[in-house]
């Protein structure tokens, strides 16, 4: 899938109170088999992403891994 960025977009904006402050990039990796993808959201929303032991954030993980079955995915978090 070309726009993945948008799809992982997609889930996390109703999941936050500010959705226009949400924004996911793709950055560079050093293998053609690895998709690395940033979720960056305001500080007071990034609790709510990644939940309580991680658990959204390991549900928001296994469902894009779904679209991407052959390659590896790797997704992390940040305040803005």
């Amino acid at each position: 899938m070309d726009n993945i960025e948008e799809v992982l977009l997609n889930l996390v904006r109703p999941l936050c109170s500010d959705s226009e402050g949400v924004m996911v990039k793709r950055m560079q990796s050093m293998s053609d088999d690895e998709i690395i993808l940033y979720v960056y959201a305001p500080s007071s929303d990034l609790a709510r992403l990644i939940g309580k032991k991680g658990v959204m954030a390991q549900s928001l993980r296994v469902m894009m891994q779904a679209l991407c079955a052959h390659k590896k995915l790797t997704i992390q978090f940040e305040a803005i």
